[in-house]
């Protein structure tokens, strides 16, 4: 059975004989203990090591009172923004206020602050000045040296010098967390933290820094572009952790930040361990009365497989935060998991999902991977797959057969996305697809092209768009065969660095052959940690140092946007604009293969549609008005 919740109030503390807890946990989201949440993770494994930990969720961070509600904690304060970073969690691409917070009670927006985790360290130093504060989660992660932040269209300090907190623990902390904890606790000052893998610390001291890469300074980044792209670089080629290099960035030749190596991959033994702890699998009670929190409704019968992904997309940050090499658990753990949600009242019999970054990865990419780790100037996959890759599905279509073949389970579900060309460069690739398309799909099957412009591709690091043409009509073959009606819904993004009005056409042109009709795209979003955001603000690949266009006018990028939903009339004025820009006079008209009509569809804002009924509609109300503009001009002239 599953133990109760940590304590959130001096209350609980009391009712559990806690006098004082080892940590306090600053958090940006709600708390819900299960699996899918990191800060879940983290309490439950310094529990699991005999640290107790309180929590703080989401403290009024207007008022510093708010963090003194555990008291002092004996070894120090843990803070995160949560599972996305604060500013993601806010605003939309176009830098709009979101309406809610899925990771919130109810949904309510507002409960955490811009830059989370900077606000809450400045809160709690106010009130705390020499406690020691561990930052962790995917904002400190991500935001670990020098940086492009998009919302405020500029390169920010370390997040650690901002927030001044003592040490990040960054990527998947559960080693790095134990190792702090044991330090803080065998009296070793923070300061003295230096040496743990998977850390970043600072100080004045540049004769300690050993083996070590000089970044260029944050002075040099902040005003000169290739520069920063040069230390984007070097921090790419040192993700790994069995191959990267103690990395350090100067601020003012005064104080240095220096990035240690990775933690290593957890084994399948350690993985099970961490997702085999005693979760309540629920948020807190303390909720209920809000309605719940809306995150855990999209994961509570889903199930994390894996992690880290040799795939390495450009607009990704998995590479700086998991890694690329896969780490996975048992089957015999994942079917416990399974086991569980039989115990539930509301489990109707479907698991949601099976899988990770990317569904079918259940082992590093080559064998060489766990000895000398993943190399550092060559991606498995793009732009061709490697060939010391080891491609082989057994392993995860036979888990995925024993969880269907459990009592009560109708149906398993693979929805955190397959990729396409590692199923294809699979020998038994159509006897898998057979399974995939039985047994683990429903009606729709969603995909990630994300563009069909090659040039566009290779800036994504994803395949050429053939790869994506062979999947499909395999899979169109596959479900004929087996007499189904399945469809595959691609994912498509807009004004990727690389592309072009003309790129954005050639893409419209494709959907319109293939006749799809993307109801959902995705504009850019330039986040932290990822090589394409340093494309966008750089104009520079950091992986080649080659100038790369990018659409940053926010005009542009709504026309680019348009043509990849054309057929929508309130974007007609926008397609129309791009093509004629484009000189692409010839996609408008009626003939087969035209985007859109020499008129401007009819559209009733009210009501979102064309009332008009369409194209063919609008092309008689055409030839009605040319009638009677040919009947007002001969009534001029008669005149």
């Amino acid at each position: 059975m599953a133990k109760g919740f940590p304590p959130v109030s001096k209350k609980d503390m009391e009712e559990m004989g806690i006098d004082q807890v080892d940590f306090v946990y600053v958090l940006g989201d709600a708390y819900v203990d299960h699996s899918s949440f990191g800060a879940a993770i983290i309490v439950r494994t310094l529990e699991a090591h005999g640290y107790s930990v309180g929590l703080i969720c989401q403290p009024d961070f207007r008022d510093e009172k708010s963090i003194t509600a555990l008291g002092t904690p004996r070894l120090g304060f843990l803070v995160s923004a949560g599972n996305m970073d604060s500013m993601v969690n806010h605003y939309t691409v176009a830098r709009k206020r979101r309406k809610n917070d899925a990771y919130s009670p109810g949904g309510v927006m507002g409960k955490r602050p811009d830059y989370a985790v900077i606000v809450y360290c400045n809160l709690i130093r106010k009130v705390y000045k020499k406690e020691p504060i561990i930052i962790g989660g995917i904002e400190a992660s991500l935001r670990r040296l020098g940086h492009y932040d998009y919302w405020s269209n500029k390169v920010r300090r370390s997040i650690l010098l901002d927030s001044g907190a003592d040490i990040i623990s960054y990527g998947m902390g559960e080693i790095s967390i134990v190792e702090i904890a044991d330090a803080l606790d065998g009296g070793i000052a923070v300061s003295d933290i230096t040496y743990i893998n998977g850390t970043v610390f600072k100080t004045r001291d540049e004769e300690s820094i050993y083996d070590a890469i000089k970044l260029p300074s944050f002075e040099e980044i902040k005003e000169d572009k290739e520069k920063y792209a040069e230390s984007f670089r070097i921090q790419y080629q040192n993700t790994d952790p069995f191959n990267a290099k103690r990395i350090y960035e100067t601020y003012d030749n005064k104080l240095f930040v220096v990035q240690n190596p990775p933690s290593r991959p957890l084994t399948t033994q350690e993985l099970d361990d961490v997702y085999d702890r005693e979760y309540t699998r629920r948020w807190h009670p303390m909720y209920d009365k809000d309605g719940g929190i809306p995150a855990f409704d999209e994961i509570k019968y889903s199930i994390t497989s894996n992690r880290g992904c040799f795939g390495e997309c450009n607009f990704c940050a998995i590479t700086f935060n998991q890694g690329r090499i896969v780490q996975s658990r048992s089957h015999e753990s994942i079917i416990r998991e399974a086991l569980l949600f039989k115990e539930e009242k509301e489990f109707k019999g479907y698991i949601h999902d099976v899988g990770g970054p990317t569904a079918q990865f259940r082992k590093p990419a080559c064998k060489k991977q766990l000895t000398h780790g993943a190399c550092k100037n060559r991606k498995c996959m793009y732009p061709e797959l490697c060939p010391n890759m080891e491609v082989d599905h057994s392993d995860y279509f036979a888990l995925l057969k024993k969880l269907r073949k459990i009592p009560g389970i109708k149906k398993v579900f693979v929805r955190s996305g397959m990729r396409f060309d590692y199923l294809l460069a699979d020998k038994k690739a159509l006897e898998y697809m057979g399974d995939f398309c039985k047994y683990h799909i429903s009606g729709q099957l969603r995909v990630a092209p994300e563009h069909i412009s090659d040039n566009v591709l290779s800036l994504m690091g994803k395949p050429k768009v053939k790869v994506y043409d062979k999947f499909i009509e395999k899979f169109d073959k596959t479900n004929e065969k087996l007499g189904l009606k399945q469809y595959a819904v691609p994912y498509l993004m807009s004004s990727h660095p690389g592309s072009t009005l003309k790129d954005a056409i050639a893409l419209a042109e494709y959907l319109c052959k293939h006749r799809l009709n993307p109801e959902q795209v995705q504009d850019f979003y330039p986040t932290p940690g990822t090589v394409s955001t340093c494309m966008y603000y750089t104009g520079i690949d950091p992986l080649t140092m080659q100038k790369v266009y990018v659409a940053r006018d926010p005009h542009e990028k709504a026309m680019q946007r348009a043509l990849i939903q054309f057929k929508k009339p309130e974007n007609y004025e926008l397609v129309k604009e791009a093509l004629l820009r484009e000189h692409r006079e010839d996609l408008i008209g009626y003939a087969p293969g035209c985007l859109i009509p020499p008129r401007k569809i009819s559209f009733d804002k009210q009501n979102k549609k064309n009332p008009a009924g369409g194209i063919k509609k609008n092309k008689a109300q055409d030839n009605k008005r040319h009638t009677s503009d040919n009947k007002k001009t001969r009534k001029r002239k008669a005149k």
